[in-house]
């Protein structure tokens, strides 16, 4: 028999129908999986009980003929999303030891379409980093390694660092993630996988703690781009708790794929041909062009001129929010309470959240409470939502002109945990690419593109119109299959 966990999720779920294996057989060959990968830290909490719990519910369905679209699929949960009776962090010491009384949307939606929970996945502390070195519970290593003979750790992006890492290194066959900036993206292209933020609005934020509310959106990573259409349809959806949800039907993604391009135009953004564009980012992104031009799609040139704002228009907006969103931890509701002797209310505020939050936490929040204060508000905090208009028209137009659009994912491959740490402005920078697609709500995807010299992957990243993830998927299917990668990490942990 194949090993059960190099199986993706399309080919468990049909091989589970055809009855070649179990449920529970793949459940604990995914449970063994992450049991034997600690050193990885990509799990906080391991949930091996709700796994098997779905997949022997999964093997009852199969004998009574009431399957689910997700039955026998176990994945791993981005500690993000609410999940009732399990600890929830968002990888903080601020919400260590919560365990909701309710599920998140989007969690749900999977669990009713039979797959099971294998554990939570580590992440940055409230999704606010690109490269899991702010979680309180230690940094996730990535699976991968550099060819250059030395053994340096590597980050596996992020903030859905912890989700990526499982996936590349086979401890779960899909995940959720959170992009609030790149933050589905930027993990996928350094561990090659793929992974898609949808359309803001297309999935439920309701029960997902949130960073920058007018940015956050959940999306599914898997190793191919049709795991991801098949885990986005029971994602999606309507959801009236949240007031940001699309009302418009969820499409048949998975039977809409076609990697054929013919009458397709595909966007080339001249502005993102930066100077000192790193050479395997630039070679790799030039084999994309190729080969959906080889798919039947016609080259263009467009133009995004705004999308040089984008970043620090950007680093106004998500601090913002999150200065908003994480005044609600303050020690007196929920979460950690630090109460010193003889303090009184304004002492508890300030030892909870001195306690409570990391470095980038409390870096990001400043920067928000100073951009939305009196005097600054309308310099800082309303030219960028001007931006954030002006991208949202580039997009436009330059749509006018084509279906998608290739650009890189990152301007880099995965960097070495510790190098870039003590340079917020650095790490800031490998969200370039990913976040004007994240300002103007568009659904964008990156999948597997090759490799970088030292043997690390690079991903091209696709971005569509609003509500065409179908179209970005297709292009994703058309370059997954034209640049066959099939680049795994050698195990060492």
């Amino acid at each position: 028999m194949t090993n059960l966990t190099d199986l993706t999720v399309a080919e468990i779920r049909d091989g589970f129908r055809a009855g070649d294996f179990s449920a529970r057989e793949v459940a604990q060959a995914f449970n063994a999986n992450v049991a034997a990968a600690k050193a990885l830290n990509a799990f906080i909490v391991d949930t091996p009980e709700h796994a098997l719990a779905a997949a022997d519910q999964a093997d009852k369905d199969r004998a009574a003929g009431t399957l689910k679209p997700l039955s026998g699929v176990p994945i791993g949960m981005k500690d993000l999303f609410c999940t009732t009776g399990v600890q929830t962090t968002a990888a903080s010491h601020m919400l260590e030891g919560f365990k909701p009384t309710y599920e998140s949307t989007v969690s749900q939606k999977l669990w009713d379409a039979g797959a099971g929970m294998l554990g939570k996945l580590n992440l940055d502390q409230f999704a606010m980093g690109s490269s899991n070195e702010t979680s309180y519970f230690g940094n996730v290593i990535s699976p991968w390694r550099r060819n250059d003979g030395g053994n340096a750790p590597l980050a596996p992006g992020g903030s859905s660092g912890g989700s990526s890492a499982a996936i590349a290194a086979r401890l779960c066959p899909a995940a959720t993630g959170t992009d609030t900036g790149g933050s589905i993206r930027q993990p996928a292209a350094f561990t090659g996988i793929s992974g898609i933020k949808p359309t803001y609005g297309r999935c439920s934020r309701w029960g997902i703690i949130a960073f920058a509310s007018s940015l956050d959106q959940a999306g599914p990573m898997a190793r191919t781009v049709t795991d991801c259409a098949i885990l986005l349809e029971s994602m999606a959806g309507f959801d009236p708790k949240d007031s940001t949800s699309l009302d418009r039907p969820v499409p048949q993604w998975e039977a809409g794929l076609s990697a054929d391009l013919r009458g397709k135009k595909v966007g080339i953004p001249k502005e993102y041909r930066v100077d000192g564009l790193d050479a395997d980012v630039a070679r790799v992104w030039d084999d994309g062009i190729a080969w959906l031009k080889d798919a039947g799609a016609e080259i263009v040139e467009v133009s995004l001129p705004h999308s040089k704002y984008a970043l620090p228009a950007y680093y106004i907006i998500a601090p913002a929010e999150a200065s908003s969103n994480l005044a609600r931890y303050d020690g007196v509701r929920y979460g950690l309470r630090d109460l010193p002797d003889g303090a009184n209310l304004q002492d508890m505020y300030a030892a909870t959240r001195a306690a409570g939050f990391g470095p980038e936490v409390k870096r990001r929040i400043i920067i928000g409470t100073y951009v939305l204060s009196a005097g600054f508000y309308d310099a800082y905090y309303t030219q960028a939502q001007k931006v954030r208009a002006l991208i949202a028209q580039d997009f436009a137009k330059a749509f006018e002109a084509c279906d998608v659009i290739l650009a890189p994912t990152a301007p880099s491959a995965a960097f070495g945990l510790g190098e870039n740490v003590d340079d917020p402005l650095k790490m800031y920078l490998n969200d370039v690419f990913a976040v004007p697609a994240s300002l103007a709500g568009l659904p964008a995807m990156s999948v597997p593109g090759g490799l970088s010299k030292d043997g690390l992957p690079l991903g091209l990243q696709i971005i569509g119109p609003a509500f065409d993830e179908q179209a970005v998927l297709n292009a994703g299917l058309a370059i997954e299959q034209r640049a066959a990668f099939t680049a795994r990490p050698e195990e060492w942990w």
